[in-house]
Parts: structure tokens; C-alpha cells; sequence
């Protein structure tokens, strides 16, 4: 675009994304977005020549163009863990920040990569751009790798040209994203380990433990308390079909896993997720607290409020609340300030934060009230966190209790009843 709004599209020759940014920006131009294509190539050399060095035509073109199709992934692409992706994309930006073209900076990658799969990783990425693709395409093979939002991210960057300022950030998201996944992992590993035991007790104590018992009552010659008649029958059951009963779970939660990979059973997912109860604040502030950082991060990084917001709303992580953001993005893009547009969004940001919203862009202070308001909310995120998880393991040693007491109760009774009878 010119500096007078009117759309304007052409090529330019250059040896990176970012020299062909440089170049348009030169002729005061505003890029949209820039889709490259390679050079023309000579015919193929044989396998052992070395491949002839290929320059990209970097091509603006208007919003909606082809560059944003989701490149197709890599069969059989390799596993990387959270922190091998962030050092990852850490050192990227460490070298592009250091001045290091692009180009230069992925076969820096490739030669220091210390895994094969993260050499081959490079080695392709580095190929693809090379021969003219974005790099947030050539990443973008690798979706298990790097997670769509930080595509979204990747992708802004490259269109702003500010790529090194969008992967610190990036990294400093993925960071304190795992740090916060981290605590919600480690407040849960408690309940979950005393919920494993309590079945594992019970299950023992049906199928072992209270068969012994009943082979002592059949001699006694009398009637059976009710409650030990229930005892009994539910370890029968047990027995007869807790293998089957093992299979269905297991079934069940494959199917379940199967139905998560479809768009409707991430959002019946997460519609469950927001309506459980205790679970449902969580959950909702766990992605309040994503969109806001997210948002704050992008903005101090020099992106555009609209792009911005598409890309944030990517990182809420719930796609049931991500819908509720659509309408917000429609409206900004409209001309309505971020707050009063975020206010129709009731589940994701109450009252109080949208007035904060508010004025933080009435003051010019938008990106570092976001920041601020993410910190804020992850603290009182910490102090839920702690209650729900006291008010779970309260409830599990409950359960737990109850079960093994009425267990041992019920076979007790007979024995109380004979004594009684002896007497």
C-alpha cells in the first residue's frame, strides 16, 4: 500500500525475504504480504554436483492470497519435546537478531544441529527458502513441531518485516506457556496418583480379598446381611467381566482420542472443559491469560492490531472460546476500539478486564497493560489452582474411604451376626 491507502502490486528481485522487504520499503511502500518464487533453474546437474544457488522474487500481493494455505505436513515428520523446539526457535532469533540473513542463519542450524532429525529438519527448511517459499511455510510442514500459533506469528513477522523481534517472542510465549502448563501438570499429579491407588485398592480388595470371605459365609448357614449380599455381587461382577469391562475403557478412550482429531470433538471438548464445574473458571482463565500475553507480546513487537488479534486468537487453546473471538476481530476490522469490541466475548473477559482494556487504549498503553494484566491473572490462576486441587484431594481420600469402609463393613456384619448368634 502507499502512504495514501491505494493498493499497489509488483516484484522485486532479492536474495532474502527480508532484503526484498527492505527494497519495497524503500520505495514507500507499506507490504501486505509477499509471496516468493524462485528463479528460473537450470537443467538438473547430476547428484553429485553441487545444487547452483537460487535468488527469490518476492511478489506483493493483496490480503487472501494463496501464501496463507497450510502447507501439506511431512509424512512421517520426527518428534521434538517442548524444550528442543524452544531452543530451536530461540537461537533463529538470536542469529537474525545478530544481523545473520536468513538464508545463512538456517545452515548455521543445519551444521550445529546435533540430532539427525533436527539436521534434516534445517536441511529442508533452509531448502525451501531457498527456492522462494516463506519460511512460516517451510516451518509449517512440521506441525508437530511448531504449533500453529507460532506459524501465525512466523507468518506476521515475515509480512512486517520485525521476523527476529516476532521469534523472541515466540520464545519467550512458549516459555512461560510451559511454565504455566507445568504448574496446572504438577498441582494435578497428587489427585490423579491417590485416584490410581483408590481403584487399585478397591479393585483389589473385589477380586481377591472378599471371594475369600464368601467362601467362609457359605458354611455359616444363615441369611447375609444386605449389604454384604451387595458386596458380594459387585465383586462377582468383577470378576465375571471386569476384563471386558477393562477393553470397553480402553476402547473408549481410543475412540475418544480418535474424535479429538476432528474440529466438532475439539469443540465438544472443550464446551465440556468450560460447563464442568470448578474446572470451567480454569479453564476460561487459562485461556484469558494466553490471548492477553499473546496479544501484549505482538503488539510491543510492532504488529498491527488486527493481525494482532488473529494470530492471538490461535493461542486461547480452546476452540469453543476462539469462536466467541470471531465476531471481536470482525468489529475491529470495522473500526470499533479493541475494548468495547472484546466486550461482547462475556465468557473470556469480564467486566472488569475490558474496562482495564479500555483505558490502557485510551493511554496509549495497550501492550504493557496486556502483559500486565496476563501477570496478574496467572496469580490468581495459582491461587485456584491450589483451592481446587485441596478441594480434589479432599474428595478423592473421601471417596476412597468410603468405599474401602463400606467394603469392610459389609464383610464384617456376618461375623458380628454369628458372634451375636453363638452368644
Amino acid at each position: 500500500m502507499t502512504g495514501a491507502g491505494e493498493r499497489r502490486s509488483g516484484s522485486v528481485t532479492a536474495g532474502d525475504r527480508a532484503a526484498a522487504l527492505s527494497a519495497i520499503q524503500a520505495m514507500g511502500l507499506h507490504p501486505m504480504q509477499l509471496q516468493g518464487t524462485a528463479a528460473a533453474k537450470p537443467a538438473r546437474a547430476p547428484r553429485s554436483a553441487a545444487r547452483p544457488q537460487t535468488r527469490d522474487k518476492a511478489t506483493a500481493q493483496p490480503r487472501g492470497a494463496s501464501a496463507d494455505a497450510a502447507p501439506a505436513a511431512v509424512a512421517g515428520e520426527p518428534r521434538f519435546s517442548a524444550n528442543q523446539t524452544l531452543a530451536m526457535v530461540r537461537q533463529l532469533g538470536n542469529l537474525l537478531t545478530a544481523g545473520v540473513s536468513l538464508s545463512r542463519a538456517l545452515t548455521v542450524l543445519e551444521r550445529e544441529a546435533q540430532r539427525p532429525a533436527a539436521k534434516s529438519l534445517w536441511a529442508e527448511v533452509q531448502r525451501r527458502v531457498s527456492d522462494g517459499q516463506p519460511l512460516a511455510d517451510a516451518l509449517g510442514r512440521y506441525p508437530k513441531t511448531f504449533p500453529r500459533v507460532a506459524i501465525a506469528m512466523v507468518r506476521a513477522g515475515e509480512a512486517g518485516g520485525f521476523l527476529p523481534a516476532v521469534l523472541r517472542q515466540i520464545a519467550d510465549f512458549m516459555t512461560r506457556e510451559r511454565e504455566l502448563r507445568s504448574r496446572v501438570s504438577s498441582a494435578m499429579i497428587y489427585p490423579a496418583v491417590l485416584a490410581v491407588v483408590a481403584a487399585a485398592v478397591v479393585t483389589f480388595l473385589l477380586s481377591w480379598f472378599i471371594p475369600r470371605f464368601s467362601e467362609i459365609f457359605q458354611d455359616f448357614g444363615r441369611d447375609l446381611p444386605l449389604l454384604t449380599q451387595a458386596v458380594q455381587g459387585a465383586s462377582d461382577l468383577v470378576r465375571s467381566y471386569g476384563m471386558f469391562a477393562a477393553i470397553a475403557i480402553i476402547v473408549a478412550v481410543l475412540a475418544a482420542k480418535r474424535a479429538m482429531a476432528s474440529a466438532e470433538g475439539r469443540r465438544a471438548r472443550d464446551r465440556f472443559a468450560c460447563a464442568a464445574p470448578g474446572l470451567g473458571p480454569v479453564v476460561r482463565q487459562f485461556a484469558q491469560i494466553r490471548f492477553l500475553r499473546m496479544l501484549g507480546k505482538l503488539i510491543a513487537a510492532g504488529v498491527p492490531l488486527l493481525t494482532a488479534l488473529r494470530v492471538a486468537r490461535q493461542a486461547v487453546g480452546n476452540q469453543l472460546l476462539a469462536d466467541t473471538l470471531d465476531d471481536a476481530v470482525e468489529r475491529v476490522s470495522d473500526g470499533e476500539p479493541l475494548a468495547k469490541s472484546l466486550g461482547a466475548c462475556a465468557q473470556l473477559f469480564p467486566g472488569d478486564v475490558v474496562e482495564m482494556i479500555g483505558v490502557a487504549e485510551e493511554s496509549g498503553r495497550l501492550e504493557t497493560e496486556l502483559v500486565r494484566m496476563a501477570d496478574e491473572a496467572e496469580g490468581e490462576l495459582d491461587r485456584r489452582l491450589r483451592s481446587l486441587v485441596a478441594f480434589a484431594e479432599v474428595g478423592v481420600l473421601f471417596a476412597m474411604s468410603a468405599l474401602i469402609g463400606v467394603i469392610v463393613v459389609g464383610m464384617l456384619l456376618p461375623v458380628f451376626d454369628l458372634w451375636e448368634a453363638v452368644r
